[in-house]
């Protein structure tokens, strides 16, 4: 039924990954290869393109569903429906920056110095013209790059546009920022027609939910632990929980029945970074058999006025 377009190079890795994390592995038979098969009902071709040519391709209707940047959904002015941000780049889970740069050796440091006619190289020419036409800065020279951007400064630019996720590799390649014209995350886009269809749409929010249930849990983990009844209220009150936790009575045999001994079964969802410092805490509260146990979907769904399911 619907027909995705899946970006190929930098964003390629981490999106096979999610969709193999939600049961919808893409199969080809090549790394070369652009067409792939995913063996869902809902999904009738799947290819992978330039994430710059994707948005303009879902735009029109080749594709009903596609994965890019929203830099470039901005850059080529897109006329798109916006699902979701999947939230992940070429190194994890962070949004990146469109950045203007320079060399080093340059001595400008604020977008302010700089000239008029000054050079500019970027894969971005439509958001750096509109950037520098709110700058004020008069006519600059935009040169269009087709990849290796910052190496062009200085022997045939003076400044250059580009993606920086931490400005790690800027600094190391002796380059500093000026200023941040966009800040971008992964989103799933369809396409406004595609959008309107009920049965596409359907489809559309189902395919969502399974992606969306993978990045709602990673670096998330179930932990789940025996409390004596007079612990519990303090336990419950250390842990963090997307709600409330949930506590439940256990079965008394093989317990102090005669004692008068109650013992209830707590669990909750939490941050595997939080593990660390939370575990010995709730050992100390008097929390008992801790389990830590991993997650691999976490689905969070809502009624839309429609009857739709929508992701939130």
């Amino acid at each position: 039924m619907l027909k995705i377009a899946l970006p190929k190079g930098s964003l390629e890795e981490g999106t096979l990954r999610l969709f193999e994390k939600a049961n919808l592995p893409a199969y080809r038979r090549s790394e070369r290869d652009l067409i792939l098969r995913i063996e869902d009902p809902r999904i009738s071709t799947t290819m992978m393109l330039r994430p710059q040519e994707i948005p303009k391709y879902v735009e029109e209707g080749d594709f009903d569903l596609g994965i890019t940047g929203w830099d470039w959904v901005v850059e080529r002015e897109a006329v798109v429906e916006v699902i979701q941000d999947l939230g992940y780049s070429k190194r994890g889970w962070r949004k990146v920056k469109i950045v203007l740069a320079t060399n080093q050796d340059n001595p400008v440091n604020e977008v302010k110095d700089i000239k008029s006619n000054a050079r500019i190289t970027t894969e971005y020419p439509r958001l750096t013209r509109q950037f520098f036409r709110k700058s004020d800065k008069g006519k600059v020279s935009i040169r269009l790059s087709y990849g290796a951007t910052e190496a062009k400064v200085p022997a045939l630019a003076d400044y250059f546009v580009d993606v920086a996720e931490t400005g790690e590799t800027l600094r190391r390649n002796r380059n500093k920022v000026l200023a941040t014209i966009l800040e971008s995350s992964t989103k799933l886009i369809a396409n406004k027609e595609s959008w309107r269809d009920n049965e596409k749409r359907t489809a559309i929010n189902e395919i969502s939910i399974l992606l969306m249930s993978v990045i709602r849990a990673e670096n998330k983990t179930l932990i789940k632990m025996n409390v004596f009844e007079q612990d519990v209220a303090r336990i419950v009150a250390a842990l963090p929980s997307l709600r409330s936790p949930t506590v439940s009575p256990l079965f008394p045999t093989g317990l102090n029945i005669s004692a008068g001994e109650k013992w209830f079964m707590i669990e909750t969802v939490a941050d595997k970074s939080s593990l660390n410092i939370l575990l010995p805490q709730l050992s100390a509260l008097g929390a008992r058999d801790i389990l830590e146990l991993d997650i691999s979907k976490m689905v969070s769904v809502e009624n839309g006025e429609t009857g739709t399911p929508v992701v939130k």
